[in-house]
């Protein structure tokens, strides 16, 4: 479009005709062209030509590289989001083309009780039972039924789920924390996270009658190995 622009403009001026052939060859005196040919269109229309002419020589290899740059920027957004398609809906992952590795993970959480609930729970009073053994089985079934309540998760065998619990008396407290184990094409983040979660529900179940204070909080992966990613660790 530029080319085409100088020529037509050169037509009408014999002078810039000159300097467009003499500079061909050389950026520095194209500019140096494009200067006089503003100059003469704004001696004949009275102003200059937009910038967007007078800047397009030097630009031009950037205007063309601007596509392939925010194709690739997009690409780039996409990165993580492997739970959306093409169109933005919700899918599952193939895992299909995978290598299986061994992984693992654990995730923890706090289920706060306060002092009153926290005596009935140690000294084993609440009417409901064992609170720590009951949400210690509770949340082994809830690693297992993982996939059943996130959607998007896959159905994964495990090798094994650990949950533990530790009443803390600094702040009459529960923590929980939960292992999850397997082989397999996928990780077990969400098998360890699901363990948690439903133990320290269960712990409020337990409670409740005792107390609707209680504050289940802090349920966070705190690390993993195995898989494409390697491994990770909060610490």
């Amino acid at each position: 479009m530029l080319v085409m622009f100088l020529r037509r403009v050169a037509g009408s001026f014999p002078h810039s005709r000159r300097l467009l052939s003499s500079s061909s060859n050389s950026r520095h005196d194209v500019s140096s062209t494009i200067m006089e040919l503003n100059k003469e269109m704004e001696s004949v229309f009275g102003e200059p030509p937009s910038s967007y002419l007078a800047s397009s020589v030097t630009d031009e290899h950037v205007v063309a590289q601007e596509p392939q740059a925010a194709s690739r920027k997009e690409r780039e957004s996409l990165i993580g989001l492997t739970h959306v398609g093409n169109t933005g809906e919700a899918q599952m992952v193939d895992v299909s083309l995978k290598g299986s590795t061994k992984r693992t993970a654990i995730a923890s959480c706090k289920v706060i009780l306060g002092k009153k609930v926290y005596d009935l729970v140690l000294a084993n009073q609440i009417a409901k039972g064992d609170v720590l053994s009951v949400a210690k089985i509770a949340g082994i079934t809830g690693a297992k039924h993982t996939s059943s309540l996130i959607p998007l998760c896959h159905n994964i065998t495990l090798n094994h789920v650990r949950v533990d619990l530790t009443l803390n008396p600094e702040d009459w407290s529960v923590s929980v924390e939960g292992e999850a184990t397997s082989t397999g094409k996928t990780g077990v983040e969400m098998e360890a996270m699901t363990a948690v979660s439903v133990a320290g529900l269960t712990v409020y179940d337990m409670c409740k009658a005792a107390s609707k204070d209680i504050v289940i909080t802090d349920i966070r992966l705190e690390s993993k190995t195995g898989g494409k990613s390697g491994d990770w660790s909060r610490q």
